[in-house]
């Protein structure tokens, strides 16, 4: 709906608000009668500070005077009559008017559309509070908020520098005026030397005179008084609004920003470029400059002719609260850019970047100041809040942790990049209770000083990076990263360093996890419900089947990475960090295509399997082995109808990759529920290599289980074998058994097993492969 059919619906205060923007820089009826043709103008494409685009806004001007004149000769009747005749008068007083300053003719006019909209959306919202936007469009209007809050900012900033002429040239006028005066005093003063006939001729008149312009500075005097009063009021007025304004921007963007960098760390969406903050925070550092020196010449007006009153208390108070606000706003707005790594290994290269985002508006790349990373204690970064002494102490010694802040005129941004520090040496402090290394949290502190304005304001600035947690090898990751991801996730705004609860709801422990498990595995395919109620049940040790009962159930610290599960020798991070490592490195594009059924446990598996056909089979990851996923299969025979081999992890992937042991067991027909084998793993094989190189052959390595091997005429094979080798050239199509059979089984019976001791076939040919052929077992004509 247009702006104008809505303000027309104005009541009340608001009403006689919208009605005092008009007068005769621009009659309302102007706007009434133009009000489709104003709304679609593009007034704010003009930038009000370059003088190139005077063009555009004459065009404008002569736009609004043609559709006056069309408006106007489109009135007939006795009733147009009139109308003509002063829409014809309007045309006329705004072309005298704007000829030669037409950018005052777009300035009028965005000021006018910019207040028309606000009360009307002041009105809309009090109206129908209770409508519910999304939040796209609840963030789009805030920013709209902020951009029209910006615009109100420069116009009574614009408003305050007009004020401030007026005073002047007032204040101008006032000492011709007081020196006039003194020029009188002083002819009166010769009067004495005159004859007493030429001085009753003479002192009448300098009298009066006198008299007269002694009242004029007299009124003048108090107008002057009030003028500065006005003007000070104003500024207090421009201060709270930009207050209130700044705290938006930092307290609020800000603080979001940096709340989804941390988020990130976690493997959420990106935090977004700084550039949009950077704009507003430009834009607030160049209009408390514009005030700043507003308030400053006022002062000197003062000073330059002192009145008495109250107007040096309150210009003092302004000066106060700017340099305040001033300073909030450079402190904050020193901020890293990239974050260190959060875990961080000693004697490892890692990289930073610092940015200021007020640098290049405040010309503080003019002499560019050095920036010093340091690292420190939680307890140290607690004192350094509470602007206790630290006496300069760090918690360590960090290697090129000096960097002088760059400008880079392009982009317009002020940083320092430190792309090659490294921790040399770390100092811990006593740990609490049954708190371990990677559960202690240190931080980088990086902080510089510099002027602004030619010293006149000098500003120390520090700055302390994400939580870091130190390791010396790497064996420590996992666990760090566990304190890691707790503190990302549960740290809440302006909190003590570094506190985080110690207990969480399982709901929000979920949305962590799936968040981390969708970075790691670089998967859009995330943990379901199923599989979050399957890893509630591991974490409680519970068999409640649904979700919803767990969500309210609090998970503490120490259940999540301190206390082993129930007998089990590791944590429930530990074994979620497993799956997602094994996923990552080699399971990848099968989790993706969704062949992986994963969270399940062995009874489960199995009654998912009792109604399917012989050869169907499923893969999940183990429960008693970390990073481990092993195959369940139905084959229903005299011993037993569901089968599970023994886990699978990393090291035998290495060696060969699922698909080709899936490829291996042609009796694993189906994928559960019921995907051909084929269709699913069959692009994932590795070719075989059959051609002879240099009169050799390649061995090849093979999954066998040897409960499904099938029997051979070979009665003097001595036993089947755990390597199906190619024949040779030289020994024809002859079978050769040379790893006998070892009678522990390769299947998992009982789902109990250590990793080291079980039957694994890769590593048997690895080791058999690495030793020297026997010569009794092959002959070699030529070798």
């Amino acid at each position: 709906m247009a702006v104008w059919i809505q303000a027309q619906q104005l009541q009340g205060d608001a009403l006689r608000q919208m009605q005092a923007l008009y007068g005769q820089h621009f009659p309302i009826e102007v706007r009434h009668y133009l009000s489709q043709w104003i709304e679609s103008q593009p007034w704010d494409s003009i930038d009000m500070d370059n003088p190139q685009e005077g063009a555009k806004a004459t065009q404008l001007l002569e736009g609004l005077i043609q559709e006056l004149q069309k408006k106007a000769d489109h009135q007939v009747g006795e009733d147009g009559f009139l109308l003509k005749i002063k829409l014809g008068h309007y045309a006329t007083q705004l072309q005298n008017m704007y000829e030669r300053c037409p950018m005052e003719l777009v300035r009028c006019i965005r000021h006018i559309l910019y207040h028309e909209q606000r009360l009307v959306r002041e009105a809309t919202d009090v109206s129908s509070p209770s409508q519910v936007s999304s939040p796209a469009d609840a963030l789009s209007q805030k920013h709209l908020q902020i951009n029209q809050t910006f615009e109100e900012l420069r116009l009574v900033t614009q408003d305050t520098e007009n004020q401030l002429k007026k005073l002047q040239q007032t204040q101008e006028f006032f000492i011709i005026q007081y020196q006039e005066s003194l020029r009188l005093q002083a002819q009166f003063t010769q009067l004495s030397q005159l004859s007493p006939q030429e001085r009753m001729t003479r002192e009448p008149t300098l009298q009066q005179k006198k008299a007269s312009l002694e009242a004029w500075l007299h009124r003048e005097a108090q107008t002057l008084q009030q003028y500065r009063v006005e003007l000070a009021e104003k500024h207090q007025q421009t201060l709270a609004l930009l207050r209130k304004q700044q705290t938006i921007i930092l307290d609020d963007e800000l603080i979001q920003w940096k709340r989804r960098q941390q988020l990130a760390g976690n493997g959420g969406p990106p935090e977004g470029p700084l550039d949009g903050l950077q704009a507003w925070c430009e834009k607030l550092a160049e209009i408390i400059c514009q005030n700043r020196q507003q308030v400053r010449r006022a002062e000197h007006l003062c000073q330059q002719l002192p009145i008495p009153g109250p107007i040096e208390e309150m210009l003092a108070e302004l000066n106060s609260t700017i340099t305040d606000i001033i300073s909030a706003l450079v402190t904050s707005t020193f901020i890293i850019e990239k974050q260190p790594p959060q875990v961080l290994k000693t004697q490892t290269k890692f990289a930073a970047t610092v940015r200021l985002l007020v640098g290049g508006k405040l010309n503080v790349h003019m002499n560019p100041p050095q920036v010093k990373a340091t690292i420190i204690s939680e307890q140290q970064a607690k004192a350094l809040l509470k602007n206790e002494s630290t006496r300069n102490e760090s918690s360590g010694d960090i290697l090129n942790n000096c960097c002088v802040m760059e400008y880079h005129q392009a982009t317009g941004t002020l940083s320092a990049h430190f792309r090659n520090m490294s921790l040399k040496r770390i100092k811990r402090s006593d740990r609490r209770g049954a708190e371990s290394v990677t559960e202690e949290k240190f931080t980088i502190l990086f902080e510089s000083q510099f002027s602004v304005g030619g010293n006149e304001l000098v500003f120390q600035v520090k700055t302390l990076s994400l939580p870091v947690v130190v390791i010396v090898h790497g064996s420590q990751d996992n666990n760090a990263t566990a304190t890691v991801l707790w503190d990302n996730a549960f740290a809440e705004p302006g909190r003590v360093p570094f506190a985080v609860p110690d207990k969480v709801m399982w709901s929000q422990l979920c949305e962590a996890l799936n968040m981390k498990f969708k970075a790691e595995v670089q998967s859009s395919r995330g943990l379901t419900k199923d599989n979050l109620l399957f890893l509630a049940q591991k974490l409680f040790n519970s068999s409640i089947n649904h979700l919803e009962e767990y969500n309210n159930m609090p998970v503490s610290w120490a259940q999540f990475n301190r206390e082993n599960l129930p007998g089990r020798n590791y944590t429930f991070w530990q074994w979620f960090d497993g799956v997602m490592e094994v996923l990552k490195k080699h399971l990848k594009p099968h989790w993706n295509d969704g062949a992986i059924l994963g969270f399940v446990n062995k009874q489960q598996a199995h009654d998912l399997l009792i109604n399917k056909p012989d050869g169907t089979f499923l893969l999940r990851f183990s429960d008693s082995e970390i990073g481990g996923i092993t195959i369940a299969w139905k084959f229903d025979n005299a011993e037993r109808m569901f089968w599970n081999l023994m886990p699978f992890t990393t090291r035998d992937f290495s060696i060969r990759s699922l698909a080709d042991r899936l490829g291996d067991l042609a009796y694993l027909q189906f994928v559960y529920p019921e995907r051909p084998k084929e269709e699913v793993f069959s692009k994932y094989y590795t070719p075989v290599l059959a051609k002879a190189v240099d009169g050799y052959v390649k061995p090849q390595i093979k999954q066998v289980v040897p409960e499904f091997l099938p029997t051979t005429g070979d009665s003097s094979s001595g036993g089947t074998s755990y390597m199906d080798q190619s024949p040779s050239p030289s020994v024809g199509s002859s079978h050769y058994n040379i790893y006998p059979q070892n009678h522990d089984s390769v299947l998992d019976t009982e789902g109990e097993f250590n990793l080291d001791d079980s039957m694994d076939v890769a590593r048997h040919v690895e080791e058999l492969l690495s030793r020297p052929m026997d010569s009794q077992w092959i002959s070699h004509p030529q070798s």
